[in-house]
């Protein structure tokens, strides 16, 4: 797989982001599933390659602070859309034993306008390397809104731009079940790489195995189901299908961010080599890594 320029843009929504400590109080940062992926890449990649990230924010204390972070993490981010009156939304960690649960604050979320002036969008996909979004991406968008979106996607893919996308599913974000579906195979039909959980994929539609996903995702040059801490299976755009099972990590202190860790590790590894196995390997030990620290952006 080919990649035209070392760019590589990730689009969604970033949050504030309150994580508890050790102690019981709270830490504030900033975080969110295609933004995590981005912070983590920045890291991965030699420094002639530009990590952006593409989203709206408003004109407050936190949307200053969010992107002051983003400069200082070395996040490209000329193409962000600012909207006066807006805000970013927020989150609260909840852990235990290491298993992460939320709860959001997001219903008026500036970043639910990432497409309302599709021009900024197909802007900022001009030229990109690669381009990487999540079902997260979909579902805080206007219902009437993300077939424009989807449509972005497609010409950002016929200009040469690398697409790969996480359909991450989250029901609750979604009006209903069905929806959410439709929308994420349109969106996993159109993609590059796609990099499904099996076990949201189980739940959601109700595939019995690891390769129910990946063949249901066949339209993609690149599938890897990943499946917590048990075999994951992956194939690549000349049909070689690999199995592989990440070293087991006993007691993980914090799970959040596990999935967007392994997207970076395994998506700067693939688009630089093009080795499956080597890029399946280093998310997962990317992965592996973060859930031994608490916080969705760790060392």
């Amino acid at each position: 797989m080919n990649i035209t320029n070392k760019s590589i843009l990730h689009i969604g929504e970033c949050m504030i982001e309150l994580s508890p400590l050790e102690n019981g109080e709270f830490k504030s940062g900033f975080a969110g599933d295609t933004f995590n992926t981005a912070w983590y890449a920045r890291r991965a990649l030699s420094g002639d390659w530009t990590v952006g990230y593409f989203t709206a924010v408003g004109d407050d204390h936190w949307s200053s602070e969010m992107l002051k972070f983003f400069a200082r993490s070395g996040i490209d981010q000329k193409h962000i859309i600012k909207i006066k009156g807006a805000a970013p939304g927020l989150y609260i960690v909840r852990l235990d034993h290491g298993e992460r649960s939320f709860s959001y604050w997001r219903s008026t979320s500036a970043a639910r306008h990432l497409i309302d002036d599709p021009a900024a969008l197909r802007g900022a996909l001009r030229g990109q390397g690669a381009v990487f979004f999540s079902g997260i991406t979909l579902a805080i968008l206007a219902p009437a809104l993300r077939h424009r979106f989807l449509a972005e996607m497609a010409g950002a893919r016929q200009n040469g731009s690398i697409i790969a996308f996480d359909p991450n599913l989250r029901p609750h974000l979604w009006e209903d079940a069905q929806v959410m579906r439709d929308v994420i195979q349109k969106a996993g039909d159109l993609a590059d790489i796609v990099l499904p959980s099996f076990e949201d994929e189980e739940t959601h539609f109700g595939d019995r195995s690891p390769g129910e996903t990946m063949a249901r995702y066949g339209a993609a040059k690149v599938v890897v189901v990943k499946n917590g801490g048990n075999e994951m299976i992956a194939r690549d755009a000349t049909g070689q299908s690999i199995a592989f099972t990440p070293q087991k990590i006993d007691n993980p202190i914090d799970t959040t961010a596990a999935g967007d860790a392994f997207n970076a590790g395994f998506l700067t590894t693939y688009l630089t080599t093009g080795d499956l196995a080597k890029s399946i390997d280093q998310g997962a030990a990317l992965s592996g890594n973060v859930i031994t620290q608490l916080g969705a952006l760790v060392a």
